[in-house]
């Protein structure tokens, strides 16, 4: 048997590691749970699901519609529930879940909750498994598009299985010569059309003792009663006592009838859990497999492959297969039914500083066609996404679905129309949505006549001007590639509009009113108003085309660099500001005790990677360290403040390479430093990338000199190309920073404005 599982790993090449470890075996999915809404440590939940799948599974232990589904510190759980929520902040949608009861039926989510402990816990990618303090055990793992159940339940007591539809309207059917329940549940936000539903599918392998439906939410039961239809609905199976019953489960966004077709496609060859078992354990090792981390303890390797494992979650696959094989997709844009491929649930204002340039390094077929579903949605909805769950709810600020389409047109990755997404981020630029902040541009024809949106007018102005003046300049890239002086006119006209709400005398970038007066009684500690989730020491940084710009407005490079060490150094305190109250992003930067540094959040989290750009490198190779090490682990509490789709594990992945793009839209990726002795990247092309950093350690993290496939070089910078050609990247560290490397100008990553 352990030969035949070798022969197995080895064919569908996921190398096993010693002592018969797998990639998914250094991965806990119970990493960031430990979340409160006054303060995060993740926002997670213990993830059952395939890379990327279109559905993922999880334990629930909060009530439905709360958007807290699992936290650690809960000792009950109510249902094992089909998820698709991306943030707790914006909720779920389509869910339903099911729930083992022993002895007496209770159908409602309160009476059938049951008490567990985390010792009789095993949470992974591929499977899941707890027993319950009344000795049901649940295990499952995941297909792309459904889930294999096996219920254990104890001898001498009733068993029952209660599936919860949700409120928002439902309805379940039952088949019961088949041992089947179809149905659909339509819960979601207002981003979808009208006709939006989760069908799903769900076939038992034992005969029912008896079965019903339930209405109200679980209090009224109607047994016998074949269909059930309403705002919350729900059925219950009995099966024998003692009995152990596995359920396979499907669903689509399409149809039933897809939903029994994605069944025959995923889940009618299964013949047990194992293989289902195997099957999502193969796949999650083939993903991880691309990065083979060397020489970490064992609490970095799992920090690494837990954060790995969060980074290839959203975007989510939201398309399915017809009877032919060819990929087809309901649109949560306009309805429709579509060929091709369509992926949603991702909040842009995130994970585009990270992510996204992760992803295109390391998954560029699944990001090529991503970056192509962008534009689709434009010419199904007439806007761009920029928070896709599943439709446009546009949360957040920025139009940064323009960082996506510049930062693959720069990198070779050319599966879209770009005159098309140029009219698409034209229409962004100069129109104002409904769906929310980032639907179009609050402010835009102030921001095109003044150079800047005016405060108090609009809120959160500096971050909205900030930001269009970076989107701008990927759109630049993207016109300039494509020989379209037109649109590289117009938009390259805003790229220096940062400077417009930069204020020389406090040395900090402020709000300032329609007749160009600054908002007074100014404090740089004081979060909201002018800014998104942060103070002007977390946004004076979101100038990433033109760092240079902004080291020449503070008055050079000794200026720029006594401010970024200043924010370390400065008292961790906060004004509420317009908040009114501690929100947990404020909560979260005092936790971690950093001075103004608040990693939690996304503002600020390219920060460290700055001192390239002013001829100190060896501090972004300290301070990104120092981040890796004190604010992540594998545990409950993993992470400094809310992950958010990946951003957060993507930010520690990219970095333990020793990378970062500082400035998606370009080639470029910054160095900083690797926190492992050697990693080994297996890109999609077939070529491989060794990184190797001799002497690394905790007190060896500065990076003495450095050679790329023999090639000595001081750059603190390297390109795509020469990342996806390969080959040995090798680096020598030191307990003492190299003060004389990487400091001249053309060892500086790129800026707009160049250095003189």
């Amino acid at each position: 048997m352990k030969t035949a599982l070798l022969m197995l790993l080895l064919t569908a090449g996921c190398p096993l590691l010693a002592e018969g470890r797998e990639w998914v075996d250094y991965v806990n999915t119970l990493q960031g749970t430990n979340s409160r809404f006054e303060l995060t440590r993740g926002n997670t939940y213990p993830t059952t699901a395939m890379p990327w799948g279109m559905n993922f599974w999880t334990p629930q232990t909060g009530v439905n519609r709360d958007g807290w589904i699992y936290q650690y510190f809960k000792d009950s759980i109510r249902g094992f529930r089909q998820t698709h929520q991306c943030s707790s902040w914006t909720g779920d949608y389509a869910d339903f879940s099911l729930m083992p009861v022993t002895g007496k039926l209770a159908a409602d989510q309160f009476g059938r909750a049951a008490r567990f402990d985390h010792g009789n816990e095993e949470a992974r990618p591929h499977y899941y498994k707890v027993t319950l303090d009344n000795r049901i055990t649940t295990e499952m793992s995941p297909t792309e598009r459904g889930v294999y159940f096996r219920f254990t339940f104890p001898q001498g007591g009733d068993s029952y299985l209660v599936l919860d539809g949700n409120s928002g309207g439902s309805m379940v059917r039952f088949y019961p010569e088949e041992q089947k329940i179809v149905g659909y549940c339509k819960h979601a936000n207002r981003s979808v059309p009208p006709g939006f539903a989760n069908y799903f599918v769900v076939k038992f392998n034992t005969a029912f003792v008896a079965y019903g439906t339930w209405e109200h939410g679980g209090e009224r039961l109607l047994p016998g009663r074949r269909e059930a239809l309403g705002d919350h609905v729900g059925a219950y199976v009995q099966f024998p006592s003692g009995a152990t019953v596995e359920a396979k489960v499907i669903s689509s966004f399409i149809s039933i009838e897809q939903a029994e077709l994605n069944f025959r496609q995923e889940l009618a060859g299964l013949r047990t859990l194992e293989e289902a078992r195997r099957l999502a354990a193969d796949a999650w090792n083939g993903q991880l497999g691309k990065v083979e981390v060397e020489g970490g303890s064992e609490e970095e390797t799992a920090t690494f492959y837990s954060c790995f494992f969060r980074s290839m979650l959203f975007p989510r696959r939201f398309y399915e297969y017809n009877a032919d094989g060819d990929p087809v997709y309901y649109s949560p844009y306009d309805g429709k039914t579509h060929a091709g491929y369509m992926y949603t649930d991702n909040g842009f204002w995130d994970t585009f500083r990270a992510q996204f340039p992760l992803n295109i390094l390391l998954h560029p077929e699944m990001h090529g066609r991503y970056v192509k579903s962008l534009v689709d949605a434009y010419d199904q909805s007439g806007w761009l996404p920029s928070w896709s769950f599943p439709g446009h709810s546009c949360g957040m600020v920025g139009n940064h679905a323009a960082s996506l389409l510049a930062d693959a047109c720069v990198k070779g990755l050319r599966t879209f129309d770009a005159e098309r997404a140029l009219q698409a981020m034209y229409h962004e630029a100069t129109h104002k949505g409904t769906f929310g902040p980032s639907n179009g541009r609050d402010g835009w024809a102030d921001y095109f006549t003044l150079g800047y949106v005016p405060y108090p007018e609009f809120g959160e102005s500096v971050a909205k001007t900030l930001e269009f003046c970076y989107d701008d300049f990927c759109a630049m890239q993207v016109a300039r590639l494509s020989g379209n002086s037109y649109y590289e006119t117009i938009f390259g006209r805003q790229i220096y509009n940062y400077r417009n709400v930069y204020d020389p005398s406090t040395r900090f970038m402020r709000g300032r009113n329609r007749a160009g007066e600054w908002t007074a009684a100014f404090d740089p500690a004081e979060w909201g108003g002018p800014y998104t989730e942060g103070s002007a020491w977390h946004y004076h940084w979101s100038v990433f085309h033109d760092v240079q710009g902004l080291i020449d407005l503070m008055g050079g490079d000794a200026n720029f660099v006594a401010k970024l060490d200043s924010v370390f150094t400065v008292p961790n305190t906060y004004s509420v500001g317009t908040y009114g109250r501690v929100i947990h992003e404020m909560a979260e930067m005092e936790m971690i005790d950093m001075g103004q540094y608040a990693h939690g959040n996304q503002p600020i989290q390219h920060m460290v990677y700055l001192y390239n750009y002013a001829g100190e490198p060896w501090k972004a190779q300290k301070w990104s360290r120092v981040i890796m090490k004190d604010l992540y682990s594998s545990t409950p509490d993993g992470y400094p403040g809310d992950e958010d789709q990946g951003q957060t594990s993507s930010w520690y992945v990219i970095s333990a390479m020793g990378l970062y793009s500082v400035c998606p839209g370009t080639d470029q990726y910054v160095i900083g430093s690797p926190a492992f002795p050697r990693m080994t990247v297996h890109l999609e092309n077939k070529n491989t990338l060794v990184i190797e950093a001799s002497g690394n350690a905790p007190d060896h993290c500065y990076i003495r000199k450095a050679s790329l496939n023999g090639r000595p070089f001081t750059r603190t910078w390297l390109t795509y190309e020469e990342l996806m050609r390969g080959g040995i990247l090798r680096y020598e560290m030191s307990a003492v920073p190299n003060k004389n490397r990487g400091v001249s100008a053309n060892d500086r990553p790129f800026s707009v404005t160049p250095k003189m």
